[in-house]
């Protein structure tokens, strides 16, 4: 039979990349994004990939909770069966937390973990029904070890860590695998397109003002040993294939040193390593 995979957030960088991977391996995509507008460039790597005949796209909101079950509903009622969903959609927010508002915050979670627990949500049963299914939840580096200035993104990251780890148990008697990919620094849109600069940070008064300008010209200098997202991509195909996955993978050299430096060096001189690197420690 073949396997159906929903993916979110799949008109750039990770999602648009696993969902090409995902239909090359034989899976029919359904490969939603937010606005169908934004389909160009994931339409023109599925014709050059051969599989633009194997995917589905359709508009979906993950903040639009209420509308999640139907949208599901509708694909089974289309496809027969959800047998993968990757929660990829999301963002990124950057400031100094004296300088982010509560409300940025809040739209920083409201998308990277609430929007993937509303869609969690929205699977379960269908799994359930089935007694199978892979949930598989790309998080971050971010959701274990936290850097300055993405402090908001860890958050919604380390959230769904959390949740993500007691819903695997619960759900795992029942044949289904939730799974936490965790990359560290990749080249994609959320260093880009999809980051969004708390407007504190952007005040002239902001007292975080020249911190914030050299943390974003290291961002800027670290962006040509950004890796090919396909890593990622491939990696959660491995993980969509495997009967019996691991809770975490942590993927990227970067990823694998910070959690490594994190569990090795004693807090006060790893928080110091960290500042200095980022160009924020004066």
């Amino acid at each position: 039979m073949e396997k159906v995979a929903l993916v979110t957030g799949s008109s750039s960088g990770i999602g648009l990349l696993t969902a090409v991977e995902l239909a090359l391996n034989g899976h029919r995509v359904v490969a939603t994004m937010r606005n169908l507008e934004s389909r160009g460039r994931l339409e023109e790597a599925a014709h050059k990939a051969g599989v633009r005949d194997r995917l589905d796209l359709r508009r979906l909101d993950i903040t639009e909770f209420d509308s999640l079950p139907g949208a599901v509903d509708a694909i089974v009622r289309d496809h027969g069966r959800v047998d993968v969903l990757v929660n990829n959609a999301g963002f990124s927010s950057a400031g100094f937390g004296e300088d982010m508002q509560l409300h940025e915050i809040r739209d920083q979670l409201e998308t990277n973990f609430f929007g993937s627990v509303a869609m969690t949500k929205a699977v379960l049963p269908v799994m359930r029904k089935q007694k199978s299914g892979h949930i598989i939840q790309v998080s971050s580096v971010g959701g274990r070890a936290a850097p300055p200035m993405l402090g908001a993104y860890s958050a919604s990251k380390f959230a769904l860590e959390g949740w993500s780890e007691a819903v695997r148990i619960e759900v795992h008697s029942l044949g289904i695998r939730v799974v936490l990919v965790e990359p560290g620094s990749y080249d994609t849109d959320i260093w880009t397109r999809n980051v969004k600069v708390a407007a504190g940070a952007l005040d002239p008064a902001s007292p975080n003002k020249e911190r914030s300008q050299r943390f974003a010209e290291f961002v800027k200098s670290s962006a040509k040993h950004r890796r090919d997202a396909r890593e990622v991509a491939k990696l959660i195909v491995c993980v969509a294939r495997d009967p019996n996955p691991k809770l975490r993978y942590l993927i990227g050299g970067d990823a694998k040193v910070q959690i490594w430096l994190k569990r090795i060096v004693p807090w006060r001189k790893y928080e110091r390593m960290i500042a200095k690197a980022v160009k924020i420690d004066q």
